[in-house]
């Protein structure tokens, strides 16, 4: 690898600066380094490091406001304040509250929570459900011994729910 500097001799001397979280790596020559002052007495590699000039590859992404046009809300005063001035804001605020919510939940769909007591009860509907359904297919494709398996299971289940119902 040839010198950053005079791009003759042989670096043997290799730098990283990190600017902006870009990582930029400077490789100098014996020579040069002793003439920026980096090697031998009094040397300063730090002060070296910052006068270099670091060629800007990126350019600064130019920030758009997202303003309501209902009311004139903006995003600024959304983050603010934490609220929306009005319902049309929904709207023109879309993509950012949903990466708030985003962050803040699992999803951005509400899905809701069912209570510990009912929650038994709703997998075992569940649970009929899915079997009824194999059940209308098994006669479908006229598969008998399977609808009549099928049958018996949901009539069991069905039993042991009611059975558990009249206990209470």
């Amino acid at each position: 690898m040839k010198c950053d500097i005079c791009k003759k001799k042989e670096a043997t001397i290799h730098l990283t600066k990190i600017i902006e979280g870009e990582v930029h790596n400077i490789n100098l020559c014996e020579d040069c380094a002793k003439k920026q002052g980096l090697v031998g007495e009094g040397s300063d590699v730090a002060e070296f490091l910052f006068s270099l000039e670091v060629p800007k590859t990126k350019k600064e992404p130019e920030v758009v406001e997202v303003k309501c046009e209902a009311c004139g809300f903006t995003q600024s005063q959304l983050k603010k304040v934490g609220r929306l001035g009005c319902p049309e804001c929904y709207t023109a605020f879309e993509d950012i509250l949903e990466e708030i919510i985003k962050s803040m939940h699992k999803g951005n769909r509400h899905v809701g929570k069912v209570p510990r007591a009912q929650q038994t009860g709703k997998t075992i509907a569940e649970k009929i459900k899915q079997l009824q359904e194999q059940l209308d297919k098994a006669v479908a494709v006229e598969d008998y011994e399977r609808a009549a398996a099928l049958r018996d299971e949901i009539k069991r289940i069905r039993s042991k729910l009611t059975d558990g119902e009249s206990q209470e």
